[in-house]
């Protein structure tokens, strides 16, 4: 199985106050194939109740990985959810296939121990082998402002932490709120994140925290991604056809 695993990674205190729902929003996503995963900020005071189940919210429904963390935890949880949420992706595509197989009644849970563990083993295996693409959508609202440096040391540890993969990874970061637009693009589609620390230091935060429009924007982002890989590999095989 070859493909491409795509992903939103949102990084919000989760305080969303401005335009559309962003739970909505990543329903929406899902339904193209893309991954909403949310990490909730927590400050070093005790947060808001709806903030942080708004987090939650917003992962389930882009059928992806939340996790609320400390920010001084941020760079572990980081690598983490872009891990876990790599094998529920494949674990939904497998069971899938497994229902086209088996009839609707089979999913992966109902297998047998030694037949799950060869799935397991696929799954793992796609892991380090599927091109992964991540749309790294950094919450720069008033609220985040204590936070971002912590958020700038997590991705460049995530950006060291898929190195090791043998597939494909390349990297977008965009924040929100933009100047103009909803969100704004601080690097492009790119293997590393090494340039990453320079970027970011510029970063300021105020604003509201229009996480609906964000993320409707981040997802337009991975669509026009999906579109030209498309344009590109066409071109590869006329090349060498």
């Amino acid at each position: 199985m070859k493909g491409t695993l795509k992903q939103i990674l949102l990084i919000t205190d989760g305080y969303s106050n401005d335009g559309e729902d962003p739970i909505a929003i990543a329903r929406l996503a899902k339904e193209f194939g893309i991954a909403v995963n949310v990490i909730g900020i927590m400050g070093d005071q005790k947060e808001n109740a709806h903030g942080l189940n708004e987090v939650e919210a917003i992962a389930d429904a882009g059928g992806g990985v939340s996790e609320i963390v400390y920010a001084r935890q941020l760079s572990q949880t980081v690598q983490v959810v872009t891990q876990k949420a790599m094998t529920q992706t494949l674990h939904g595509v497998i069971n899938q296939e497994l229902k086209q197989i088996l009839g609707n009644g089979e999913e992966m849970d109902s297998l047998p121990p030694e037949k799950r563990g060869e799935v397991m083993e696929v799954v793992d295996e796609i892991s380090e082998t599927a091109h992964l693409e991540v749309c790294i959508l950094i919450d720069t609202s008033a609220s985040m402002g204590n936070k971002l440096t912590k958020v700038q040391e997590a991705l460049e540890d995530l950006s060291i932490g898929l190195h090791s993969r043998t597939g494909d990874t390349s990297f977008a970061v965009y924040t929100f709120p933009g100047r103009k637009h909803p969100i704004e693009k601080v690097m492009d589609f790119s293997p590393t994140l090494n340039r990453l620390n320079k970027l970011l230091s510029k970063l300021s935060s105020g604003g509201m925290t229009p996480t609906g429009p964000a993320l409707k924007a981040a997802l337009s982002v991975m669509k026009e991604s999906r579109s030209r890989r498309r344009v590109m590999e066409h071109e590869d095989d006329q090349l060498f056809g």
